[in-house]
């Protein structure tokens, strides 16, 4: 197999992302044929190549946009020395096509009750990398949690400390109380994650944001919170809850970047 496509595979199977550039067109004098490939990963390093030089530059800085954005894109790039736009001056023309394959997004769930064992296995299903922490050992498990890829025996205020959070990263907060919540949620507060929704009833949410308000967390940052979580189904049973946690994830995941939810 050719050794960048190789990579690309080794890439997907660690769920690790990168880009993969492949030229598409050419025409003319150009320094590499149709076909020729180039991976660029997150920290902007490469494999392969489409031809060195300008067109390489300009190629690697679009495919981190393309890591960034998510979408692929089809590049035009003139090699004729005569036109100001040119990266080159082989005296050809290339078309290059770009797509980022990205790491599963993460699902975040802290505690390991029944709706977190529920939005664990809804989870799985749905291609999440499944991550669950819970400050009771005994109950974060493998074996109570089969479905999960990592499991974090730690309190909520560590988690950040062993967690990669990022834009990525769906938090489903299902404790067993708000002083768990209270406890563990502004170093949460401190990460910059695509969700955090809190279960809880609304008086349970005001008393934990009471005592987030006297800790000095500000309403800017509480709004990041959605409280109730998940969408209002009328749910009942954990897994009814779960569904209705995911559903909400999807849609604000899914969602144009100008309408997401607050």
């Amino acid at each position: 197999m050719d050794e960048v496509l190789a990579k690309l595979a080794e890439c997907n199977r660690q769920g690790k992302p990168v880009c993969l550039c492949v030229i598409v067109r050419t025409e003319g004098a150009v320094p590499r044929h149709a076909g020729s490939k180039m991976l660029v990963f997150p920290n902007g390093e490469t494999m392969g190549t489409v031809g060195g030089g300008g067109v390489e530059a300009e190629v690697t800085q679009a495919a981190l946009e393309a890591l960034r954005t998510g979408k692929p894109v089809l590049l035009h790039y003139s090699l004729k020395a005569q036109n100001e736009s040119s990266v080159g001056v082989c005296g050809g023309e290339e078309d290059i096509y770009l797509e980022p394959f990205l790491a599963k997004p993460k699902l975040l769930i802290i505690g390991a009750g029944h709706v977190g064992k529920s939005v664990a296995k809804f989870g799985q299903w749905l291609g999440f990398q499944v991550l669950v922490s819970d400050d009771r050992a005994e109950l974060c498990t493998q074996e109570e949690f089969p479905e999960a890829d990592q499991l974090f025996a730690v309190p909520m205020q560590v988690i950040p400390e062993q967690v990669e959070i990022d834009t990525r990263t769906y938090i489903v907060i299902v404790t067993r109380g708000s002083e768990v919540d209270v406890a563990g949620l502004p170093a949460l507060l401190q990460t910059q994650p695509a969700y955090i929704g809190l279960i809880g009833s609304r008086r349970r949410w005001e008393a934990t944001r009471q005592a987030l308000l006297a800790q000095g967390i500000s309403e800017e940052d509480l709004k990041r919170i959605k409280c109730p979580i998940g969408l209002d189904i009328h749910a009942e049973t954990p897994d009814e809850i779960a569904i209705s946690i995911l559903a909400e994830i999807i849609a604000h995941k899914n969602a144009p970047k100008d309408t997401l939810m607050q």
